[in-house]
């Protein structure tokens, strides 16, 4: 591919589409690459319900991901599905390189996202959406009253199994080990909350349920009992959030640009990374909180500051 992009956009996402959609409206040429579907993670949330602007009611991960989508393409964002395998950054022309092509940019915007450490257990890809989530912030809501279960004991396990009492009528935090990793601030408040209880030396081994999740075989990992939980028979069914984790898909980028010891790349507050004319946005980079509402915001921070860099602006 012979064309030279003011812009290419590394993954289709909120992150993504909303860098596309600004650089567009700019007038640069912008090229999104995206090697599976669009949306990234909330493609596979069948229910939103935090994101400003959304339809109140009915509002899912895909047609949230569609307009977006449409959006961008409304500007003149060109689109190409491919997986890159290789980056070469330096200089003032970037070439992204696949199995089949080659790209070229002046700039690249990364928001590739991150994925969720998996529970590991059998049955989970099954009930994803339909039970299990990643994600408190995003689907407490929908199990208001409802038993809830928690893997994990570092500091996001406990603080979002803490969250979840504020809505589900008990939950229980399952793990591998027989006392907490998390700080010692943040253990205390956990056990002194009435509708926190702790399921020590465990793992879940197997998932089950008719189309949603209702059953659960739990494992001790020191003694070898199996537990068997079964959804209340008025509820028929419970939630269970993974909270070992996440993965940032930044692997192509090892060693080319600047990482925490978890892979997720190092930027300022408007999103340049150390290689001048490489950006990060959404989940992949460093951040506190995320959500579509701030990958969307770091996607457009990105290509605003494209913008200026190619312009008098300044």
């Amino acid at each position: 591919m012979s064309k030279i992009y003011d812009v290419i956009v590394l993954g289709a996402g909120p992150a993504g589409l909303a860098a596309g959609l600004y650089a567009g409206r700019s007038r640069l040429s912008v090229l999104i690459i995206e090697k599976g579907q669009d949306g990234g993670q909330i493609a596979i949330t069948d229910e939103i319900e935090n994101y400003p602007g959304q339809k109140v009611e009915g509002e899912s991960g895909p047609s949230l991901i569609a307009r977006m989508t449409e959006q961008a393409a409304k500007f003149g964002a060109e689109r190409v599905s491919d997986t890159i395998t290789e980056v070469s950054l330096e200089g003032e022309v970037k070439v992204l390189k696949s199995a089949k092509a080659e790209y070229q940019g002046k700039n690249v915007i990364i928001a590739t996202g991150a994925h969720a450490r998996p529970i590991g257990c059998k049955g989970e890809a099954e009930y994803m959406g339909k039970g299990v989530s990643y994600c408190a912030t995003c689907d407490a809501n929908f199990f208001e009253d409802f038993e809830v279960y928690v893997v994990g004991g570092g500091d996001s396990a406990v603080e979002e199994a803490m969250y979840l009492t504020k809505f589900a009528r008990k939950v229980t935090l399952i793990h591998r080990r027989n006392e907490l990793r998390a700080a010692k601030s943040i253990q205390e408040k956990a056990f002194k909350n009435p509708k926190l209880e702790f399921m020590w030396d465990s793992v879940v081994e197997e998932l089950g349920g008719d189309e949603i999740l209702s059953e659960m075989t739990v494992k001790n990992v020191k003694t070898g009992e199996i537990t068997k939980v079964t959804a209340d028979e008025d509820d028929g069914m419970f939630g269970l959030f993974g909270f070992i984790g996440t993965i940032p898909n930044s692997k192509v980028f090892e060693g080319i640009i600047d990482m925490d010891e978890r892979g997720y790349i190092k930027t300022d507050e408007d999103m340049h990374t150390n290689i001048p004319g490489v950006y990060a946005a959404g989940d992949v980079r460093i951040k506190s909180l995320r959500q579509v509402v701030t990958a969307a915001a770091d996607g457009a921070i990105a290509a605003v500051q494209v913008e200026r860099s190619m312009s008098d602006y300044f």
